[in-house]
Formats: C-alpha cells, structure tokens, sequence
C-alpha cells in the first residue's frame, strides 16, 4: 500500500516538474502577444494622431490655393483689358492660366487625400443595388459617350438588397468607371477593338436567407472594359495609395474605392488580361429584402 502511494505522489511530483517548463512557455507567450497588442495599439494611436495633424495641414492649404486659383483668373480677365502689346498680354495670361490650373490641381491632390485619410462614416440603408447602378449609369453615360465608349449596363432581375451608403457606394463605383473610360481613351487610335464598358449586377446565390455557414451571402458588381488590361508588374499595386500610371493622377481613387467597399464589409478583386481588358469585382453582403425601407 505505502508502495503505491508513494508511487501515486512521486508520479504527481514528476508532473509537476514536467508542467514547470511548459507554464513558463505559456507565460511567456502571452506576455509576448500582450508587448505585440500594446505595440499594435501605440502605432494605431500614432497614426490617428499624424492622420489628424495632416488632415489638418491639407486643410490649410486647400483654402489658400482657392483663393490663388480665383485671384489667378480675376487677373486674366483684367490683363485681356489692358492695354499693351498682344504678345505681351497673350504671354501673361498663358503664365496666369498656368497658375490657375497648378492650383486648381493641387486642390484636387488635396481633396483626394482628405477623402482618403479622413474618417469614413457610413450611413448604412437597404437599397436595391439595381437601382443605385441604373442612377449612376444615367449621370455618367454622356461623359463615356463624350470619350466614345459604349456603355452597357445588365441588371439583375430580382432585387439585389444591400445596407449600403448610397452616396459612397456611388462614388466607390463612380471611381471605377472613370478610371476604365480613361484606360479604354489610352488605347492606341488603330486599336482594332470597340470601347466598350460594362456593369453587371449579380445577386447572390439563394438570397439573403441563405446562410448556412453563418457569414451573408455576397452581391457582385462587375465593371469590365475591353481596354488594354494591367500588367503583372502594375497588378500587385492598383489599390495602393498613391500608385498610378496615369500623367497627373493622384493614385488615389482605387483606393478610395477599395476602403469604401471593405467598410460596408464587402470586398474587391480585379482580373485582367492584357490586350483584352479588365474586370472588377466588387462583393457585397446582403440585406432582408423584406425590410419595408428597401429601395426597388
């Protein structure tokens, strides 16, 4: 008997010897994911403090560059009545139409970056995506018909109910139209291709009730071109801020457009071939269609 007590406790005391290490790893561990959490935290403070102080210096100069575009063209319109020497005026007001234009520029820089850097606060309703679509479709046909590209648009043909901010949805896929109509306008004139634009609205397979793996089932827009597609090089970075292959594009437009869709808790991808063109994709979860508040 005293055998297997002794036997049961020296079996207890190895155990513990053995858990000793083991705990301490643990320990260890956590403590390590703890400096990692509280690192993470500093950054993010960090970053929402500079993202303030840069808001606020874009701000500051935004206004100024207002004032110097107005007064720039104030000052062409009274050079044009002076009187001097054509040249002389005609020179003037090319170096003030300049001014004018840099600013106006920069202004557009600055937006562009407020737009992205700022906060972004959703006002989530049910609407139909059909019906958002067809409204920005009908606004921006006479700006893709002035670039000559054919503008198609297929809708879904039950609703395809989405909480969505209406507002920023349509400015998330107002970026990428126009920055399809201005990949299809870069294409070489003896291209032996029809311009072509199309959106597509896709429900979701089974609706909003079908959720059988406990996430909501996803809309899909598509918005395809016949441009001259992306290369693999230019691929990995189209929704990084500040990349652009286009003369005077800020870069931030696509990704505007990919934060706006991942804070509705949706998603984007883009596929393309080159010579062919582009397709991008964006996934949104979907909303009851029964909700009486629903836009059809």
């Amino acid at each position: 008997m005293w055998t297997n007590i002794l036997i049961f406790f020296g079996g207890m005391l190895i155990c513990g010897i053995l858990m000793i290490p083991m705990l301490m790893i643990m320990r260890r561990e956590q403590e390590r994911r703890a400096r990692i959490a509280k690192r993470r935290m500093d950054d993010a403070e960090r970053l929402a403090e500079l993202g303030t102080m840069t808001g606020g210096l874009a701000h500051e100069i935004k206004n100024p560059l207002s004032t110097l575009s107005l007064n720039a063209q104030l000052l062409a319109e009274e050079v044009a009545d002076l009187d001097i020497p054509d040249d002389d005026r005609q020179r003037i007001i090319r170096r003030t139409e300049s001014l004018r234009r840099e600013s106006d520029r920069l202004k557009g820089i600055l937006t562009d970056f407020l737009q992205f850097a700022g906060r972004i606060r959703l006002d989530p309703e049910p609407h139909d995506l059909n019906v958002l679509v067809d409204e920005l479709v009908d606004f921006f046909l006479p700006q893709a018909l002035a670039a000559g590209v054919q503008l198609r648009t297929t809708l879904a043909r039950q609703p395809a109910i989405a909480r969505v901010d209406s507002a920023l949805f349509k400015q998330a896929l107002l970026n990428l139209l126009i920055n399809a109509v201005q990949a299809l306008e870069a294409m070489p004139a003896n291209a032996n291709r029809t311009r072509e634009l199309m959106i597509r609205v896709e429900p979701a397979a089974g609706g909003a009730q079908s959720r059988s793996n406990g996430a909501s089932p996803m809309h899909a827009i598509h918005i395809t071109d016949t441009g001259p597609g992306i290369s693999a090089e230019h691929l990995k970075s189209v929704f990084q801020p500040y990349f652009s292959t286009k003369k005077g594009g800020t870069g931030l437009g696509l990704a505007t457009t990919k934060r706006i869709i991942e804070e509705h808790q949706g998603a984007i991808e883009v596929h393309t071939e080159q010579g062919r063109g582009t397709d991008f994709v964006i996934q949104l979860p979907t909303a009851d269609s029964s909700d009486p508040s629903a836009t059809h």
